[in-house]
């Protein structure tokens, strides 16, 4: 038989000894068993054209569903999903299966082989997770197209049992192209209405040798296959058995065991707050809130309405005559008065539905625990759970891919299909982007995933800007957060300088120098006998371009001038040209450069005076007089000769990793200001030098102080040209009022940054409808905020955190292993631990986390 064409027909299961179907011999006077071959048994006859035939001449055509992630939609994106699912199955003819199977299995994490990271933290952070177990989540839907004869199935007439001729309608071009025009329509609403829909070709169903893809892995009760290639037995001789795994079946199968109404979504009390209530789907209990392997089928059959209604008609009339002699006859015919009424003023779609959740275990003992779990969950949907016993080997049977025109009527119930589809699952498991570039956090449930913060937002145009800001309260893990995401960044290729006042990256940044023997990490910080220094007039390349001029001049100018007097065209010339003639005097000499030789070129009578004096430039345009005398505290045996004359040699353009620690000098009023040049020269001279290299420039709390000492503007410059340059802007605090009370860093820093990350900020649940309309946030956005560390894992040590880019966001947990946790941590007291551990170490740091984790875990071990 063809659908649409001719092709190969596949075998679907091998032919195999062990591969059976064990089902008792139904004669009363023999407990003999039958041991029959699958393929046999098997209810599909090939796979033709991407379609499923089965014997008895059901078509089915399957597909791979990417429903939203979990925690992440709201209330409107509910109901646009549930709007999106209504039309496409109404868009199917009459006599329509639809099969939709959602798989929640327990894996176990492997280490992330498509990212080639070998580095020592990276490593540590994969040991931690390895073995890790978590619900992964695969949803498949089919979409049946029943004979006539089969529409109306009853529970004793099955393939199982019985098998039929092809009908014609079957085989008729025109009913079966008109049956494919409802799919393609139905997948588009669907992708239309953002659930990503890939229709499932003939390799997906069933390999070419039988043993892979979706129609074998049913029967083992496997959805991906990796894990085994062989048949399993299947036992259903009063209980459901595949292979070691025992099967349970619970049923939502008629009205009685289901509520009285339903809705698309539901809220979920432990992320919930006082002012919000947190969205989740309806059926959140069954899907990934339920921790074991399980199976939730979702069935919806497509009636011929205006004939059931004449059915429920007559059924009105009978209930009438009968109503005088019981009071639920009267009940029963005023419900299904109701039921004609809506389906006649609403114009609903009658359809059949069954539900039903099998869960299984290879453990005996667990039978027990997951009966009373799964009894436990279906109860939260409001729901009477019932173990079916009876029909469990025909709803098994009816879950085959393909085959569920064998799902017995009399375990349907009607209703409409804006119902019925309030108890489809609508999310799944959070996914890892498929960008090379990205950093590892976590799900809510602690499941690694890999999350691209810059370049795929950009290419799909969620952010027009990879520029960051950062807020969290002391203790909320924003230093974690921050260490853990400017590591991952630097690993893969980024330069990242950061300005700092607390000595949070001290740690990280002394990793990077063992790993890269000092090549890449540079740390400077002020303290009384190790000063931090600079030498505005090195350049490694001996390169000084027009960037590198002018940053040269600005510094200049702020030493010789006050913020608060002006400096003449003239002077500003004057001085350029000082500048360029002693780059030009040095360039003889590579290396030599320094501020004191520019001091002496200044002063001397045949250096820039007589510079002067040849262009005629009078006195009273440029006095060097006074602009030497100024200068002097920065020239040898000044009181700050150390500042602009190091002969470290030093060329910050090309270390991949700087910090600049400010907290000793953020309140001096020479230093700071003159450390601030430098930081945003070096900046800007990365930004603009550095051909397609990713920058990255993170201002922890000192962003305050620069603010305050006139370097807004460089801020400002900073978040509105970097996205340029391929380069990002990050700006960290503790509290939103600092954001929000500085009017200057408020505009450039928000306005300019479409990823907000935000950590606990339950502080200000009471009055976050003003913080939510400063920062741009929806509405489900400001619950997914509020819901940052409501339902710790208490098993597991992490912080969460709020990530928007552009109106898409999820929270995270920051979960990292103990080496990674020493290298990043704040407490003084576990830094001095490091710290001594690495001196009894001879210096090496690996080596003093390394002992700091061990003697953590052995803490625990106790």
């Amino acid at each position: 038989m063809a659908c649409g064409g001719s092709s190969n027909r596949r075998q679907l299961v091998p032919s195999r000894k062990q591969s059976s179907l064990i089902q008792p011999n139904r004669s009363p006077n023999s407990v003999k068993l039958n041991a029959r071959t699958l393929e046999k048994a098997l209810p599909l006859l090939a796979v033709e054209n991407n379609c499923l035939i089965s014997k008895l001449a059901d078509i089915t055509v399957g597909f791979r569903l990417l429903l939203p992630e979990i925690f992440t939609q709201s209330p409107e994106d509910y109901r646009s999903l549930h709007s999106a699912l209504c039309k496409a199955i109404k868009m199917l003819p009459v006599g329509t299966v639809i099969h939709k199977q959602d798989w929640f299995m327990e894996e176990k994490y492997q280490a992330d082989q498509d990212h080639d990271d070998t580095s020592f933290l990276t490593l540590a952070f994969q040991r931690h997770f390895v073995e890790r177990p978590f619900l992964n989540h695969y949803c498949y839907l089919y979409i049946s197209k029943l004979p006539r004869s089969r529409q109306k199935q009853k529970s004793t007439r099955h393939s199982l049992t019985r098998r039929r001729l092809v009908p014609r309608e079957q085989v008729d071009p025109k009913e079966l192209q008109s049956f494919f025009d409802s799919v393609s329509q139905f997948e588009r609403i669907l992708q239309d209405g953002g659930i990503a829909a890939e229709r499932l070709k003939d390799e997906d169903y069933v390999s070419g040798k039988g043993d892979r893809g979706i129609v074998p892995n049913y029967f083992r009760l496997q959805p991906d296959g990796r894990r085994k290639v062989t048949l399993e037995d299947w036992d259903i001789d009063g209980h459901v058995r595949v292979g070691d795994k025992q099967v349970m079946c619970f049923t939502l199968s008629d009205v009685e065991s289901m509520p009285h109404m339903v809705d698309v979504m539901a809220g979920y009390g432990p992320l919930s707050s006082d002012s919000t209530q947190f969205a989740v789907g309806n059926v959140l209990p069954v899907g990934l809130m339920l921790p074991c392997n399980h199976i939730y089928n979702q069935y919806i059959c497509i009636e011929d309405g205006p004939a059931a209604l004449r059915e429920f008609e007559q059924q009105t009339r009978y209930l009438n005559s009968l109503s005088m002699y019981s009071n639920e006859n009267a009940i029963n015919r005023d419900w299904t008065q109701k039921f004609i009424q809506e389906a006649i003023q609403q114009q609903r779609t009658v359809c059949r539905s069954h539900f039903n959740l099998m869960v299984w275990t290879e453990k005996p003992e667990q039978i027990d625990y997951l009966r009373s779990r799964a009894s436990a969950a279906i109860a939260q949907l409001d729901c009477l759970p019932k173990h079916n016993t009876q029909d469990a080997a025909r709803l098994l049977w009816a879950g085959i891919p393909g085959n569920a025109g064998d799902l017995p009527l009399d375990d349907t119930f009607y209703t409409f299909v804006e119902q019925a589809v309030c108890m489809f699952n609508l999310e799944s498991s959070y996914r890892s982007s498929l960008s090379p570039f990205g950093i590892r956090l976590c799900d809510r449930f602690g499941k690694p995933v890999w999350v691209d913060l810059s370049d795929e937002p950009m290419n799909r145009g969620w952010i027009t800007n990879r520029n960051k800001f950062i807020i969290g309260p002391s203790g909320s893990g924003k230093s974690f957060f921050t260490n853990h995401m400017v590591r991952q960044y630097y690993e893969q290729g980024t330069h990242v300088l950061l300005v700092d006042v607390g000595h949070s990256y001290r740690g990280l940044c002394e990793m990077i120098n063992r790993k890269t023997r000092g090549r890449d990490g540079v740390y400077l910080t002020y303290e009384e006998d190790n000063p931090i220094t600079f030498n505005p007039f090195y350049a490694e390349d001996g390169v000084f371009d027009i960037e590198k001029k002018e940053s040269i001049k600005t510094l200049l100018l702020t030493l010789w001038k006050k913020e608060t007097e002006p400096f003449t065209r003239t002077e500003e010339v004057a001085l350029s040209d000082a500048v360029e003639q002693y780059l030009k005097l040095i360039k003889k000499t590579p290396g030599k450069g320094s501020f004191n030789g520019f001091y002496e070129y200044c002063d001397a009578q045949e250096g820039f005076r007589a510079y002067l004096k040849e262009k005629k430039y009078e006195k009273d345009y440029f006095d060097v007089q006074k602009f030497l005398l100024t200068m002097q505290p920065f020239y040898k045996g000044g009181e700050y000769d150390y500042l602009l004359n190091s002969d470290l040699k030093i060329d910050l353009l090309n270390k991949r990793f700087v910090v600049f620690e400010l907290d000793n000098i953020k309140d001096h009023p020479i230093l700071y200001p003159v450390v601030t040049l430098i930081i945003m020269e070096t900046f800007v001279s990365k930004m603009r030098r550095l051909k397609g290299v990713r920058k990255m420039i993170l201002i922890e709390e000192a962003w305050k102080a620069i603010a305050k000492e006139g370097m807004a503007t460089y801020i400002q410059y900073l978040f509105k040209t970097v996205r340029k340059y391929f380069g990002e802007a990050v700006i960290v605090t503790q509290e939103i009022d600092d954001i929000i009370g500085n009017s200057i860093v408020k505009d450039a820093v928000i306005n300019n940054s479409d990823c907000k990350i935000l950590l606990d900020q339950s502080k200000y649940q009471n009055r976050f409808d003003e913080v939510r309309q400063l920062l741009g946030l929806t509405e489900k956005q400001k619950q997914l905020v509020l819901s940052v560390n409501k339902d710790l894992d208490p098993m597991r040590k992490y912080k969460e955190v709020f990530i928007a880019l552009g109106h898409r966001s999820k929270v995270y947990a920051t979960e990292v292993s103990l080496e990674e946790y020493a290298a990043y941590t704040t407490e003084e007291t576990e830094k001095y631990e490091v710290q001594q551990r690495t001196a009894a170490n001879g210096g090496d740091i690996q080596v003093g986390i390394i002992d700091f984790a061990d003697a953590r875990r052995a803490k625990a071990a106790v």
